[in-house]
């Protein structure tokens, strides 16, 4: 009886402790010891998935085609030069400012806004993605929850040990007749203990993935061409982040999950360094060039880095914009930036690029034209300005000079997504049911490749809806509606479109489908309490 007590806080502090590991290991099959065996990549993809549905359900995904397209080929160059090449990943980016990124199973990675933002080149950025890939190709996640599994058994049995011990000798203190409180102090003395290895071994397991994903990280990023010290440039700036916020203040939450150490980032400039690494802007060399290749050929089979992208020169200024809470602020976070410089205006090309894009979304649409043309005869042939180009026009008119500039665009680029969808966009707003056709025509090459994409649907739908075809208005409504996470909403629209009258045989089967799909969504939806009414509405 007077172990009980003991026993009783032993179990609470294991439930405590082990909590998150067992309600993990209860929806993971125990099938070997492997961390490869204990989860088959459908049920990852299918865990991916629902990871980025309820990510756009709280509506912090950012879809923006440009934003996307250039993050996607960062990062698709990085898998490619992974240890697992034909692992599948998306990559996506979140609105929030705050510096972070992650990687899960299914090789889900989402890099927040704020990371771009700091960075101060294309190769730090990678250096963080090309980090989070290499937790997604060590299976790091995984392996974690196969350590918690095998480490719950030796330390329950210690912790045991202990305080059968600490009982054993307060047994003998009370027969010695001296008894007082050194067995309990004891007894709690070896649960705190049991628990701090259980901590520590985690800790010690974080810091050996986190140092994995480092060596792996550096060299898939040399392999992929860009410069290896990327990764270190960015840890420095985040341990002076890190600095600076020792008054108090909160920490980047990269700091959280990712601390930086000076032995983290003298390893990282090491591993660089025996790589070859040397800063693209400067000319540098990169390391020992093999005689008898080209000069841009290395020995591992890279390709020399030639620096940042010329993407990267906007889409740091894009993101400032898009994830900002309004076009207002936006334009005084501009006003902010120049006037911290002194100037009273935007000091690079890029501020002046994401100033015309506040301006244009603040209803100042010749302003912004008047910036873009001013950059477009440095960038004549730059896709993202003579896209904001044909925005701008848009909105500023004639509806004729917008329809030249997006008609000769997709003539250049037509397989474009970026185009195609900004051009609808543009079709729809003006309105009418000749815009609307235009618009479906303009989006009709994407639909092979566009079931996923919630901005291709919402776009077809009010095309659709425009030129009159309801019933494709109505299914991309709720398309729509289930990519950004609200399936219910998705579910009950197409019950609707499914009593309509006119529908053809080829209508109603692929409404039923669709039906027939979503329908398991919305029922582990009630099973974990989520309910209709915290859903938004969508469409028409």
């Amino acid at each position: 009886m007077r172990l009980l007590p003991a026993f009783t806080a032993l179990t609470f502090a294991i439930a405590c402790v082990l909590a998150p590991a067992r309600a993990q290991d209860s929806r993971l099959p125990d099938i070997g010891s492997s961390a490869a065996e204990m989860i088959d990549p459908a049920t990852e993809a299918e865990y991916a998935s629902y990871v980025l549905y309820e990510l756009r359900r709280m509506n912090l995904v950012l879809d923006d085609p440009l934003v996307e397209s250039w993050l996607q080929t960062m990062g698709y160059r990085l898998a490619a030069s992974s240890n697992t090449p034909r692992q599948s990943f998306t990559f996506f980016m979140l609105r929030e400012r705050e510096i972070n990124a992650f990687a899960t199973l299914g090789g889900l990675v989402g890099m927040n806004s704020g990371l771009v933002l700091t960075a101060e080149s294309e190769a730090e950025v990678a250096g963080v993605l090309a980090h989070e890939v290499a937790h997604v190709s060590q299976r790091h996640v995984l392996r974690a929850v196969e350590r918690a599994k095998k480490d719950q058994i030796p330390i329950l049995l210690a912790m045991v040990g202990a305080i059968a011990a600490a009982q054993a000798a307060s047994d003998g203190e009370i027969r010695g007749g001296r008894r007082d409180d050194s067995a309990s102090n004891a007894t709690a003395a070896a649960i705190t203990g049991a628990m701090a290895l259980m901590q520590q071994r985690q800790i010690d397991y974080t810091r050996s993935n986190e140092s994995e994903a480092d060596r792996i990280g550096i060299q898939t990023l040399a392999r992929a061409g860009y410069d290896p010290a990327g990764m270190a440039d960015f840890f420095e700036r985040m341990q002076r982040a890190q600095r600076s916020n020792m008054g108090g203040y909160v920490l980047p939450e990269y700091l959280r999950t990712h601390p930086v150490t000076t032995t983290r980032i003298s390893e990282a400039r090491q591993r660089a360094g025996q790589l070859g690494a040397g800063p693209a802007h400067t000319g540098a060399p990169r390391g020992p060039a093999n005689p008898l290749l080209p000069g841009d050929l290395r020995f591992d089979g890279g390709i020399r880095g030639t620096g940042d992208s010329p993407e990267f020169r906007w889409v740091r200024d894009r993101l400032r914009v898009l994830s900002a809470g309004s076009p207002t602020a936006a334009l005084r976070e501009y006003r902010e930036l120049a006037a911290a410089d002194h100037t009273g205006r935007a000091t690079t090309d890029g501020e002046r690029y994401g100033m015309a894009l506040a301006q244009m979304r603040a209803g100042q649409p010749g302003a912004a034209l008047e910036a873009l043309q001013a950059l477009l005869r440095t960038y004549p042939d730059d896709l993202w300005l003579q896209l904001a180009e044909a925005e701008a026009t848009a909105l500023a008119g004639p509806p004729a000079a917008a329809d030249r500039l997006y008609e000769a665009l997709m003539r250049r680029l037509p397989e474009n997504r970026a185009v195609r969808l900004s051009y609808a966009q543009t079709l729809v707003e003006r309105g009418g049911t000749e815009a609307g056709r235009r618009a479906q025509e303009v989006l009709r090459p994407l639909i092979a490749d566009s079931a996923r994409d919630p901005t291709f649907q919402r776009g077809y739908a009010r095309a659709s809806e425009l030129a009159g075809d309801l019933v494709r208005a109505g299914e991309a409504y709720a398309e729509t509606a289930y990519l950004n996470g609200r399936a219910v909403d998705a579910l009950n629209q197409l019950a609707a479109l499914k009593d309509r009258e006119d529908l053809s045989y080829y209508q109603r089967a692929r409404i039923e489908a669709r039906i027939a799909a979503i329908t398991p969504v919305v029922l582990e939806m009630q099973r974990q309490g989520i309910e209709a009414h915290e859903q938004r509405p969508d469409g028409p």
